[in-house]
């Protein structure tokens, strides 16, 4: 008798075959027509050769089909082989076949927009504006809302489409070392499915299983040393399921919750990425840079400024992602002391980030000082002593 776990696994599998099939094909289209990462001088990036995009189409498509063809197997399933808990949803599944289909229409103009600016590249406004109409889509048809206990329609319509926006572009910032982003997804979406799965909540928790398998299967193609990178076509699509799946799940329960706090886990499950575009921004603020002009200040970055290599590096923030994600789960059931130990737990891990972050960049600074004062001082040692004086 086929249950929900036995889909979790299943589509989780399908989407990872998928996306181990087509990402060879992907990166091989992307060599044809020319839609390559080429540094070109750029001083964030250290590939010397050139390198793929297409990874989002690749993750795209696996994502997609894995969805088609779920979707026919259990239209179409004997319910005398499934249990009474999918068989007694199937209804429901039919009547949000019509957001799915809008959802399905965003992951796909998400994707194109990254592609496109991949290809040609997009002004920051262009970019940004559709990246706006793609999450005025996925709230006003797709039915992607958070809510933050408010009734105001606008004020959930309005926060609904910056959570989208704002994580395609922390998403984005993300993807600058092989595997980091496609990875930190990867666990988001198996901790995002597994909420879903403790709420009962079938169809998010399947939703995150598959998108989980898909990047699963293609981190084995980004990994260090990456044969394709997803680029913005990649972070876009993952950026947009990332908003969409966490948005659509209900972390507080009357039966179940005993605080509020819930609402707080996709922000916790989030955090690193969320937290590494913030200092980012900031930073870049104050040294009075264009926010959309790449650098070296990330996380992963002072990571191995601090002497990790970039695979440690990575392996180290997805670690981070993992435990600070597993830690706010016990929010859904936990009573209010517990919730609160939990938040302050989680918050403390943020600050611990917080000073390594800061010590790095003490440590950048205090080499930067000596070897400025070294260049001075061999500069000043060719001074003929006679000439002191002029």
């Amino acid at each position: 008798m086929i249950s929900w776990e036995h889909i979790y696994l299943l589509v989780f599998l399908l989407g990872g075959i998928l996306s181990l099939v087509l990402t060879p094909g992907c990166r091989t289209l992307a060599e044809k027509w020319d839609i390559m990462d080429r540094p070109k001088g750029e001083k964030h990036k250290q590939h010397r050769a050139a390198t793929p995009y297409m990874g989002g189409l690749a993750m795209f498509g696996a994502w997609f089909i894995a969805i088609v063809l779920g979707y026919l197997m259990v239209m179409t399933a004997n319910v005398d082989h499934i249990s009474s808990d999918i068989s007694g949803n199937i209804n429901g599944i039919r009547m949000i076949t019509p957001r799915l289909a809008v959802i399905c229409l965003g992951a796909f103009l998400a994707m194109g927009l990254g592609l496109w600016d991949d290809k040609f590249g997009m002004k920051p406004q262009y970019k940004f504006s559709g990246q706006f109409l793609i999450a005025a889509l996925a709230v006003s048809f797709g039915g992607v809302r958070v809510t933050l206990f408010v009734n105001n329609p606008v004020f959930i319509w309005c926060v609904s489409v910056f959570w989208i926006m704002l994580l395609m572009n922390a998403i984005n910032f993300f993807d600058n070392m092989d595997g980091l982003a496609v990875g930190t997804i990867t666990i988001a979406m198996g901790l995002f499915a597994v909420t879903a799965a403790l709420t009962n909540q079938y169809f998010l928790a399947t939703l995150g299983a598959l998108t989980c398998g898909v990047c699963l299967g293609f981190w084995f193609y980004n990994h260090t040393p990456a044969s394709i990178f997803m680029g913005d076509s990649g972070s876009h699509f993952l950026g947009y399921m990332a908003a969409v799946i966490s948005a659509g799940i209900s972390y507080f329960s009357h039966q179940e919750s005993l605080t509020r706090l819930p609402i707080l886990i996709p922000l916790f499950i989030l955090a690193i990425p969320l937290f590494d575009a913030m200092v980012v921004v900031l930073i870049r603020l104050r040294n009075h840079k264009p926010i959309y002009v790449g650098d070296h200040n990330h996380i992963s970055h002072r990571f191995v400024k601090m002497g990790l290599s970039r695979k440690r590096a990575v392996q180290m923030v997805h670690l981070m992602e993992l435990m600070l994600g597993l830690s706010v789960l016990p929010l859904l059931w936990g009573d209010l002391r517990t919730a609160s130990v939990i938040v302050v737990q989680a918050m403390i891990f943020l600050l611990i980030i917080t000073i390594l972050q800061v010590t790095a960049a003490e440590t950048i600074n205090e080499e930067r000082g000596k070897a400025t004062g070294s260049v001075v001082n061999a500069a000043e040692s060719t001074v003929p002593a006679d000439d002191s004086g002029q």
